[in-house]
């Protein structure tokens, strides 16, 4: 036999969990940490001046660029998943997805002058995180299949470990070695960082047993080539768009971002459209529940486009207005949002507490109104401190703090609870379609924030960007306070009242 046999019941554990978890883990901790590492300098590298080895970019231009960096790895999970379910199977989706980025962060790496490898290697980023990603959580969940749902629960907190641990080191290493004109070598933190965790899945392949291997609902021969067929025009079509939208002088740094939101926008109304023409065979209940969704989706996009702002306005305002050496050391300025990181780790068992203890008192769109509210407030505090910069004086370190403490209980208010409540209101021949739809919230915020920066601020200015946003989001909490009782009432029609959703354990982000 190839590997060592034990006796029954005494079989090696990972924390007391099967050991392809740790296999897991260390991928998915790598792949965050390359992940993060890269979002932590992107900015900072797009605006630094030519001497410094950056692009030169202004702040309008490339704030929309690391936006859609961060929201379009979401976009892409929904054709990764398909691929993985219907071609390619989770395991080896995960391998290639792992394989992508690696190059995308050596394309970035490379040591040569203009933006054209840069950018493909992010084009390469965003492609492979769409692999790897949504199939990775679904390999740790496959890895429970027949077991209790409070040992599944155990596993996806042991899971989260990794993704906060890499998320963290990420943002912590990479900046430092970046430093202000070697962005190479922190791509190249990110390329090796990617690539151990390649070597660590590939190692652990076999303590994988029977996980992922092949698609769970392969194509059939006529499906086949249905699907080739369709990609094939899509491609040449794509590929036609693009010829004469670089023919006409308008392919630009500036345009492009713009015309990927208004993508990410259609895709999910169309998803809306597609998913309501599918529920024919469901309930009446279950649609009342699909139409309560649609509400706390607003309010989720709303929440995302502030708060995934963290790797691009936030870090433009950290570079620009704060005293990044005010605690007796130099802090980067993509280090800053490690702050967010601390605080998921110290108040995520804290706020499970909470709705433990509130019960069905603080229905879910209660919730989500107090996480929209609280980080509608955080943009309050910033857009002041924007205005004490403007007068002359740097910010001081801690008043970040506070930003991110804010962002941070928002974030718990709305991103475990809201894949909690989306698992609990599909219909069950719709929840994997319904879950694409969750993740459409942050590819559609994010770099819809960017793009708000991109045209307010030359035209009202940083300050009033900030609470120009802030008042979106306030107001956005306080309509879904007062239509909270009738969302709840849809919702407990399919018998998924305000007390019926039960939170998973919260991720520093929604990755």
């Amino acid at each position: 036999m190839s590997h060592r046999e034990y006796p029954v019941g005494r079989e090696p554990t990972f924390f007391g969990h099967p050991r392809g978890l740790a296999v897991l883990f260390g991928t998915e901790m790598w792949e965050r940490f390359s992940f993060y590492g890269l979002q932590g300098i992107l900015l900072v590298f797009l605006t630094a001046g030519v001497l410094q080895n950056g692009l030169g970019l202004d702040d309008t231009v490339a704030v929309p660029i690391a936006s859609l960096y961060s929201g379009a790895v979401y976009l892409t999970s929904l054709p990764g998943g398909w691929l993985a379910d219907r071609v390619l199977g989770a395991r080896r989706a995960v391998l290639v997805g792992g394989v992508i980025i690696m190059c995308g962060h050596i394309s970035m790496a490379i040591p040569v002058s203009g933006a054209g490898l840069v950018f493909f290697g992010l084009f390469l980023v965003v492609l492979g995180s769409g692999l790897l990603k949504p199939n990775i959580s679904v390999m740790v969940g496959r890895l429970y299949e027949g077991d209790s749902d409070a040992r599944r629960d155990s596993g996806f907190s042991v899971f989260y470990m990794g993704i906060n641990l890499g998320g963290f080191l990420g943002i912590l290493v990479t900046p430092y070695l970046a430093g202000e004109d070697r962005w190479h070598l922190g791509f190249g933190a990110a390329a090796v960082g990617m690539a151990l965790g390649l070597l660590w899945y590939v190692r652990g392949w076999s303590r994988l047993t029977n996980t992922g291997v092949g698609p769970s609902r392969p194509l059939t021969d006529a499906e086949r080539g249905k699907v080739v067929r369709i990609v094939v025009v899509a491609l040449v079509l794509a590929a036609a768009a693009i010829a004469v939208w670089a023919a006409t002088g308008t392919l630009t740094l500036s345009t492009v971002p713009t015309v990927v939101t208004v993508l990410s926008i259609a895709a999910a109304v169309w998803y809306f459209v597609y998913i309501f023409g599918e529920a024919k065979d469901v309930t009446d209940a279950e649609k009342a529940g699909l139409r309560a969704y649609v509400g706390l989706f607003i309010a989720s996009v709303v929440f995302w486009m502030l708060y995934l702002q963290m790797g691009s306005i936030l870090t433009a305002f950290a570079s620009n207005s704060v005293d990044l050496d005010s605690w007796g050391f130099h802090l980067p300025a993509g280090g800053v949002q490690n702050f967010n990181s601390v605080f998921i780790l110290v108040f995520s068992p804290i706020f499970g507490a909470i709705w433990l203890k509130t019960g069905t008192g603080f229905g879910t769109a209660y919730k989500f109104a107090l996480g929209v509210g609280l980080t509608g407030l955080s943009w309050v505090l910033l857009g002041w401190l924007q205005g004490r910069a403007d007068g002359g004086a740097l910010v001081a370190l801690g008043w970040m703090v506070g930003v991110y403490l804010l962002l941070t209980w928002g974030e718990l208010c709305v991103s475990p609870v809201g894949l909690s409540v989306t698992t609990q209101l599909a219909p069950s021949s719709l929840k994997g379609q319904l879950m694409g739809v969750w993740f459409l919230g942050p590819a559609v915020g994010t770099p819809l924030g960017g793009q708000a920066f991109a045209f307010l601020v030359p035209r009202v200015g940083e300050q009033a960007f900030f609470f120009i946003l802030a008042g979106i989001a306030i107001l956005t909490a306080v309509v879904l306070a007062l239509f909270s009782p009738a969302l709840h009432r849809l919702m407990g029609r399919g018998g998924h009242g305000p007390g019926a959703v039960m939170e998973t354990p919260s991720e520093p982000r929604p990755r």
